[in-house]
């Protein structure tokens, strides 16, 4: 095996821990989810129509996940 085979598995676990260490986060606080969202990603973000949907669809780990994202790459790793 190369040395990216080796790497790839440690930082897949290393993303994955991170971001399960986010705090839950209610239905309730999906508002303010969609502003971190739209906060984050700036013109690249989709509609509030459309994300204020998937958020009351996603997990409370998710949108915990999505709040503790701070570049839109971390965002795009949580399952939103």
């Amino acid at each position: 095996m190369n040395i990216i085979s080796y790497l790839a598995l440690p930082l897949m676990v290393i993303t994955l821990v991170s971001c399960s260490k986010a705090p839950p986060v209610a239905v309730s606080e999906c508002s303010t989810v969609v502003s971190h969202v739209k906060k984050v990603l700036k013109d690249h973000a989709p509609s509030k129509t459309k994300m204020l949907k998937q958020c009351k669809a996603a997990t409370d780990e998710a949108r915990g996940c999505i709040m503790a994202a701070d570049k839109p790459m971390k965002i795009l790793q949580c399952d939103f």
